[in-house]
This record gives structure tokens, sequence and C-alpha cells, in this order.
């Protein structure tokens, strides 16, 4: 993902890009300060843990304002280290936002970053995106939908990822949290993927890999044979795929479980490792 999207944006000591349908005098100055933007009354905190996320309504021109997402990606610990050697996660996410774009998969528009050094050390950083109203993650379709409105689900579900993986796109955390479901019609779903800092593009993703990029969705256990078979299409749905998702699943729960029995997120907020 080394193309290079949008237009230079230089807001000092702030430096990124921005969609040109942004790069407008009334959009450029309400995000001059993204940091007072999450602090405005107005903002509404989706987040604030290792990063924020906040949504606030912007000016864009002639009296039309744009819902805007704004993410703040927090520099301390090893992130802080590693931002002399490799790209920040606001820029990370504008590749792969774009990215994604580019290859026809649904996610919230992006709209700019922007990233301030001290240095060579990344200070801050900013992701904006335009928000999807009346989207919701899907974590909470699992939990809400009745069975034939869930099964309808996970079949636009398996259908949506298998188009991504065989297009190359790899979700490094394809999790609950980072699936949006818009019903623009009863029965009828559409996904947009949050969190495109973990995007990666691979020219062929093998079918083992590609199950196990499944593993963290909560897809529940009487409805993961379905749920498989709509992903692999039936004539390539077999035994062993669903022996190799259950497996890596329960690894992971079991990851999961050993990682907060051992409080090791907040061991690392306290290091300032996190």
């Amino acid at each position: 993902m080394n193309k290079e999207f949008g237009q230079p944006l230089v807001l000092p000591p702030f430096k990124g890009r921005i969609q040109a349908a942004y790069n407008l005098p009334e959009f450029i100055q309400a995000i001059s300060d993204c940091q007072d933007l999450l602090n405005h009354p107005k903002t509404e905190i989706l987040l604030d843990s290792r990063n924020r996320v906040g949504a606030i309504s912007l000016p864009l021109e002639r009296g039309k304002n744009v819902d805007t997402v704004i993410k703040e990606f927090r520099s301390r610990g090893i992130n802080r280290l590693k931002s002399l050697f490799l790209p920040g996660k606001a820029f990370r996410a504008w590749q792969g936002g774009m990215t994604l774009k580019e290859k026809g998969i649904e996610t919230p528009p992006p709209v700019a970053y922007l990233e301030k050094r001290k240095g060579r050390f990344l200070d801050q950083s900013y992701f904006l995106t335009e928000r999807i109203s009346g989207a919701r993650e899907i974590r909470y379709l699992f939990l809400e939908l009745e069975r034939l409105d869930l099964r309808r689900l996970l079949v636009s579900l398996g259908k949506y990822l298998s188009l991504c993986h065989e297009k190359g796109v790899l979700h490094r955390d394809l999790s609950d949290g980072n699936i949006l479901v818009k019903q623009d019609k009863p029965g009828e779903f559409r996904f947009y993927l949050l969190d495109t800092n973990r995007v990666r593009i691979k020219g062929r993703i093998r079918p083992l890999k590609r199950v196990k990029n499944l593993i963290r969705l909560g897809v529940p256990r009487k409805l993961q044979r379905f749920f498989l078979r709509e992903y692999l299409g039936t004539e390539r749905m077999k035994g062993f795929f669903l022996l190799w998702y259950r497996f890596n699943k329960g690894v992971f729960a079991s990851y999961i479980k050993l990682k907060k029995k051992l409080k090791l997120r907040q061991l690392a907020r306290k290091l300032k490792i996190q």
C-alpha cells in the first residue's frame, strides 16, 4: 500500500493528506485543532481507551455540514518507539481506508489524516472519516436478531468477507467491533470495515489463513457451520475447515481469558508500553 492518495495537508505543526472533496477553506479551518474538537461539548465520544474516538458535525461549504468521526491514536510506549522506523497508525488507517475504497470494499469514507512529530518520534496523530448514519457494530445484531434474520445476516456477511479475501484484503483484527452494519431494507445488509490501520493487502490468501481470519467474530456456535458454508460456498465446504475454525477459535478464546486473568493490558498501560 505504497500508493499516495489525496492531496497534501499542512496545518503547522501537523502534516498529512486530505481527500480533494474536503479540501475546502471552511472545513480546513474546522479541523485545524482536532484535540480541541475532541474536547468540544458537541462532540459525541464513541470510545476513550487506548485511543479516543469522537463524532461531530463540521462545516463543509455553503451551509453544508458533514458528520465526521475523529480518531486520535495516542502515541506512547512501544508505539512511540516504533514510530522511529514504521509509519504511524493514522497514516496506515488512511492508506488502508483509501485502498479499500479503491478495491470496492466499503468502509467509512476517509477524509484526512494528520500527524505531528517531535524530532523523529510521532507525538500526535488523527484519522478522520465520514460517519455512517444508521450503522451499528455487528456485535449487537448477533445478540438481537431472531434466528431467521440472523441467518440472512450471516449469508450476506459470508459473501462480503469472501469478496474481501478474494480481493486480497486481510484485516488483522476482524472482530465484532470492527464491522459496521447498515440495513437499507429489511433483510438487506451493508458492511463497513473499521480500524483500517490493521488492513493488509496480499496477492493471495490461502484457504486455511482465510478461515482462521474469521475466528474473532462472535458467530453463535449453532450457526458456525452455516456461516462457513456461506463463506466458502457449498462445493468447497469440508468438515476439516469447521474443525480448523473451531480449533483456532478455542485457542483464541483461551488466550483472551488468560490475558484478562493476568491483566496484561492494565499492566502494559501502567508500564506505558501500550
